[in-house]
């Protein structure tokens, strides 16, 4: 049995957006992943018929390479390096990332 090999993540730098939890702060975002490549971001208020996600608060979904995932109030939107798009929770993105000069 062999043991695991570390790995340090390249240094790269993406381009990213947090999402404050209001409408009028999703709008930038959407508009951005659009005239990026058309990525698919919606904001929602609430829960959507029909669809199995009991969510009580506005969020916003993000078709990722990964299939949908949501983004909560405080995450952050990032671009990767191949212009993918998909959410961030606050602590994780503070740990990986930092401002680029």
């Amino acid at each position: 049995m062999s043991n695991p090999t570390k790995y340090r993540k390249k240094p790269v730098v993406i381009e990213a957006m947090q999402w404050d939890g209001s409408a009028e702060s999703a709008t930038p975002i959407i508009t951005w992943a659009l005239e990026s490549d058309g990525a698919s971001i919606r904001y929602h208020e609430h829960l959507l018929d029909g669809d199995l996600i009991a969510h009580p608060d506005p969020f916003i979904w993000v078709d990722t390479l990964e299939g949908r995932m949501i983004a909560s109030t405080g995450d952050f939107i990032i671009r990767g390096v191949n212009g993918e798009f998909y959410p961030c929770k606050p602590d994780i993105f503070a740990k990986t990332y930092e401002v680029a000069e």
